[in-house]
């Protein structure tokens, strides 16, 4: 199977990395090959030293999007998974990488500042922190996302699954043994969408 990039946008707390690690755990188990790149992970790391101005938003999602071509063009499967505010930045990628899959995790500010251990989203609405993705610094919500798992709304699972059977119905993955899991309404849904976008 060819390479491709699973691109994960969304604010923080919206379920990114927990999705991205359950799909990572299924590729895996279907013999392919798989990097996830984390948004936090990466920032330790390839990104250390870059602050949280525009710029080096910019900077630190650009340099995820290089390490996804290569591992894309070698057929890896790159899984990205970061934040992402901005819709150009995120453009730029796609156009870069070609093979691109763009995952929206949708939630409300109510649901993520409730799932929110921190209590960041809190402290950033009482203004007691600056700079705050989707509070006081903009998020620019995708276009025209592959998928929208709205997280808020659908188990981990069920967002698991709609990934996992898009990706099936693109011919980026290996069909499982059994589509059980998914609804015929969800099935339904999914091929509509993929025939929008000019998939199927």
């Amino acid at each position: 199977m060819k390479g491709f990039t699973l691109w994960f946008t969304g604010l923080s707390g919206a379920g990114k990395s927990t999705i991205a690690n359950k799909i990572e755990e299924i590729l895996l188990e279907r013999g392919m090959k798989v990097e996830v790149l984390d948004g936090d992970v990466v920032r330790t790391n390839l990104s250390k030293g870059l602050g949280f101005s525009k710029e080096d938003r910019d900077i630190n999602i650009r340099r995820i999007g290089w390490v996804c071509h290569i591992l894309t063009r070698n057929d890896v499967v790159a899984i990205g998974a970061a934040i992402s505010p901005y819709q150009a930045i995120r453009d730029e990628n796609r156009k870069m990488i070609g093979r691109f899959v763009e995952v929206y995790c949708k939630a409300g500010i109510d649901a993520l500042k409730q799932r929110d251990p921190k209590g960041l989203y809190e402290k950033a609405l009482r203004g007691e922190i600056k700079g705050f993705t989707g509070v006081d610094d903009p998020y620019e919500a995708p276009d025209n996302p592959e998928i929208v798992c709205e997280t808020d709304k659908e188990s981990v699972e069920e967002s698991v699954n709609k990934i996992i059977r898009t990706l099936e119905l693109m011919g980026y993955i290996p069909a499982g043994e059994t589509s059980e899991g998914y609804s015929a309404e969800e099935e339904t849904k999914i091929k509509k969408r993929l025939k929008d976008l000019g998939y199927i």
